[in-house]
């Protein structure tokens, strides 16, 4: 068995392709091993519409990048027929060995993609020498190619959630099944708010699913996303999740504390040490600073007890205790906050609870949380920090999809 026959035992090549030539050129750095392909004069090809056995037209010459030969980077070059086709024309056929209008191997992109699962993309591109926009583009052609295999039939429950895409005022918002335990992102767009549930609902219906199949959304407190779920899902219950009523508060805290230490001084260690659960994680002086804060007359004090009540309310074990002890937080609250102006952020959040009370209270009967959501969005964001931002959104989209949904299980299969 000579050389040729073994690159093409290697390739997987058949008739009527043939390895017609080998050679290792030295004088580039790395070096380049070249791989000829020719085809008989006179052989029949394939239509690319029907695959009926046609005549060649003409020859054009093309290049693909296959894996490495050891250390050496692999091309193949080919002259690649237009058939005449009585039914369809003059046709550039596919070769079996790249797809059409690549400029790498099958081979080659598969191990792209196993690559970038693993790396931030640019990196990815100075391991194996490739300029980086040419491997975003052959993500996007595969992502779109399993994201149209997509089947949303079953779709049932939903978790809906926006994450930062850069920094300043750009977010993404990401959908999740919340039935599905490994990979459950199942869209992702541009933007935040309202015009995003209704792009998911496009999605949904062109991958098979029902907007009112959908019976569950859990999502925050966002006046545009409830109001978009109400007009574009009009059969699903909303379930505010407690994860977003803790994160309401202990910003209000936060902004409380901002204010009032413009005014005067405060325990030291005081920042981190209101964001935290007084029965948690504390570093000595954080436990110091608080202790400190509950005998002082501080607002933020105020504020930070306030906070930390809504753990009474958690505890709760029906919806009619949490009910119950939701009602008594609101006036517990209120007749703590009075109408101190800087405790306003505290009376704002006490609002917008009070005026989701019913969502927020089906926490107790449904069996959703949107903990798996901000999970994700922490790895979401880790693999952001990883690459050191994305050029553009459309970038971070498609990285959302390798990480967390069932197109990376798809693109494995390739």
């Amino acid at each position: 068995m000579d050389g040729n026959q073994i690159f093409m035992l290697g390739l997987g090549l058949q008739a009527p392709w043939k390895i017609v030539n080998q050679h290792l050129d030295t004088s580039q750095k790395p070096n380049q091993l070249r791989l000829r392909v020719s085809a008989d004069r006179g052989s029949l090809f394939p239509c690319p519409k029907r695959g009926k056995a046609c005549p060649a037209h003409d020859f054009k010459e093309l290049t693909w990048q296959h894996l490495n030969f050891f250390q050496h980077h692999c091309y193949i070059t080919a002259k690649v027929p237009r058939t005449t086709c009585e039914e369809h024309g003059t046709l550039r056929v596919n070769v079996p060995w790249a797809r059409e209008n690549s400029k790498f191997t099958l081979l080659f992109e598969q191990a792209l993609l196993s690559l970038v699962r693993e790396m931030p993309v640019k990196a990815c591109a100075k391991h194996i020498g490739v300029n980086d926009k040419r491997i975003w583009r052959v993500i996007k052609h595969y992502v779109s190619q399993a994201l149209l295999q997509m089947d949303l039939s079953s779709l049932k429950a939903i978790g809906l959630d926006e994450t930062a895409s850069k920094r300043g005022h750009n977010y993404v918002t990401v959908f999740i099944d919340m039935d599905r335990h490994d990979k459950p992102v199942i869209f992702a767009t541009t933007g935040k708010g309202k015009g995003t549930v209704k792009e998911f609902r496009a999605f949904l219906e062109k991958h098979g699913g029902q907007a009112d199949n959908v019976l569950e959304v859990v999502c925050d407190m966002s006046k545009a996303f409830l109001a978009a779920v109400k007009e574009e899902l009009p059969q699903a219950n909303v379930t505010v999740d407690w994860f977003h009523v803790v994160q309401l508060f202990t910003r209000a805290v936060d902004d409380v504390r901002k204010e009032e230490r413009k005014l005067g001084q405060h325990p030291k260690s005081l920042r981190w040490a209101v964001l935290k659960k007084a029965d948690g994680p504390l570093t000595e002086k954080q436990m110091e600073a608080l202790a400190e804060l509950e005998s002082s007359d501080l607002k933020t004090g105020i504020a930070w007890r306030i906070k930390e009540k809504l753990r009474w309310i958690r505890k709760a074990k029906t919806a009619q205790a949490a009910r119950w002890r939701l009602t008594h937080f609101i006036k517990y609250a209120k007749s703590e906050l009075g109408e101190c102006e800087i405790l306003k952020p505290v009376r704002k959040a006490l609002s917008t609870v009070e005026g989701h009370a019913d969502k927020i209270i089906q926490r107790w009967s449904s069996t959703y949380t949107n903990a798996r959501m901000e999970g994700l969005n922490s790895l979401f964001q880790a693999a952001r920090s990883r690459a050191r931002g994305y050029r553009n959104t459309g970038t971070f989209l498609m990285m959302i999809y390798m990480i967390a949904s069932p197109v990376a299980d798809l693109l494995k299969s390739i």
